[in-house]
């Protein structure tokens, strides 16, 4: 039974090592944790220069992985053999590398503690291989969170940290960067290194200043802008951001508001408009549901429909679909045009 990521670093963190690690998912972020804990952990600096090797996927095969791992430590009482982006390994499928790893998987060698770091996509279960690894070694699939996870994690990251963060804090980092743990543990490490009481919760104010959001001129903002319909606002963001291109791209800015207007839509459908069916049926914060709320006053589920479709076609504009030579600026100022009319 593959296990979790929590119980794995707990075992390695008491020195309980087992022979064969398979770590696969399309979350590579705890699949780095143990890899990189076991990297850095199992074996003490010097005895890591004869006793420690890293391959990686794409310049290495099954044949020459299960070679090292047969090996001997020198001086030491493991050695540690780990396959970064083993995804990429190209004999997975072959027959005779195949008879190669499955025999090893059988018959470990029990001083080394072998990694498969298999990152972005889960193995196929359906396999022989993979049912064997399942019997014999520590399995741990890392699949993505979901939206509405995603500030529980974020949440529990400031309290291992010994931090509190508040809730629109935690809310600002959700709908800025969303399910990617990699990212979101970078900007956090980032913001912590600027905060030396522990006893003060992190704010808004904060993760504007430290994690490079605009609070006056950022993505949300403008959403928050047009859901109320606030021409003054809307136009000091357009302003804004046509001095400042590099500020907001305009394929992800498409995205975004496309996203948000198809929450609109899923919104007007939803028989049961409480604040706790929406934020769990949009897959938002709780924070945010009274903006949608207004959002959904001020647009119909006809203008809706209709609104998704000129996103669709400033989509196509933006990757030089009938452009007429229009400039990033104009594409995104006459989309919301047509979006306000």
């Amino acid at each position: 039974m593959p296990q979790t990521p929590e119980n794995v670093l707990k075992d390695l963190k008491a020195k309980k090592y087992a022979p064969i690690y398979f770590l696969h998912g399309d979350e590579s972020y705890y699949l780095d944790q143990i890899s990189d804990f076991i990297e850095k952990n199992v074996l003490q600096e010097h005895e890591k220069g004869f006793n420690q090797i890293v391959l990686y996927g794409k310049d290495t095969n099954l044949g020459t992985i299960v070679q090292n791992a047969r090996r001997f430590p020198m001086m030491a009482e493991k050695q540690v053999v780990i396959v970064k982006e083993a995804q990429q390994l190209a004999d997975w499928s072959k027959a005779d590398s195949k008879k190669i790893i499955e025999a090893y998987i059988k018959q470990p060698q029990p001083s080394t503690v072998l990694v498969f770091n298999h990152k972005h996509k889960s193995f196929n279960k359906n396999t022989t291989l993979y049912k064997l690894f399942d019997k014999q070694a520590v399995v741990v699939e890392s699949k993505k969170i979901r939206e509405h996870q995603v500030g529980g994690w974020i949440e529990g990251y400031f309290k291992q940290k010994g931090y509190q963060a508040n809730f629109k804090a935690t809310a600002m980092l959700t709908e800025s960067i969303g399910a990617d743990l990699g990212r979101l543990q970078t900007e956090i490490d980032k913001l912590l290194l600027n905060v030396n009481d522990q006893s003060k919760p992190i704010d808004e104010h904060l993760v504007e200043e430290h994690v490079g959001i605009s609070k006056a001129y950022n993505i949300f903002e403008l959403q928050k802008a047009l859901g109320v319909k606030d021409w003054y606002k809307i136009r000091q963001i357009l302003m804004y951001w046509e001095a400042n291109p590099k500020s907001q791209p305009l394929i992800p800015t498409i995205a975004m508001i496309f996203q948000y207007f198809c929450k609109l839509l899923v919104g007007h459908r939803v028989t049961d408009k409480s604040d706790q069916n929406l934020a769990k049926v949009l897959k938002v914060s709780p924070y945010f549901v009274k903006d949608y709320k207004v959002a959904m006053r001020h647009y119909s589920l006809g203008k809706v429909v209709h609104i998704i479709h000129y996103l669709r076609e400033a989509d196509l504009q933006s990757k030089g679909v009938n452009t007429r030579n229009t400039s990033d600026a104009q594409i995104l100022q006459e989309l919301v045009f047509k979006i306000l009319a």
